[in-house]
């Protein structure tokens, strides 16, 4: 077995392990019981997603991969803010119900007692 054998076999397991890893983290991005959870989930499916564009360029001796690798990597990042801000407004949101609601209820309890 010559080293570019034995280089190939190791990126092609690599590759392998990646897909596995990669069909976890889609899974819990789907299950996960928290939305922070599901944003992890989506950030590592990404990070996933981008090293194995990268092991194939190096596997392929594909120049133009490592770049696709990072314009996915700001798409990635970009999708993984949003995510957040999307869920930090949710958050906010259901918050400022839950005070208001708390509230209306202090009030009808002062009204009662008065």
């Amino acid at each position: 077995m010559t080293v570019a054998n034995a280089y190939d076999l190791l990126l092609t397991i690599a590759l392998g392990v990646l897909g596995i890893l990669l069909f976890m983290g889609l899974i819990r991005s789907i299950l996960g019981p928290r939305i922070a959870d599901r944003i992890v989930a989506v950030n590592m499916v990404g990070t996933m997603t981008i090293t194995i564009i990268s092991v194939l360029a190096l596997k392929m001796k594909e120049g133009y991969l490592a770049d696709i690798s990072l314009i996915y990597a700001m798409l990635s990042f970009l999708a993984v803010v949003l995510l957040t801000k999307v869920y930090m407004g949710a958050y906010l949101e259901r918050k400022e119900k839950e005070r208001q609601k708390q509230n209306e209820m202090k009030a009808k309890e002062d009204a009662e007692n008065a």
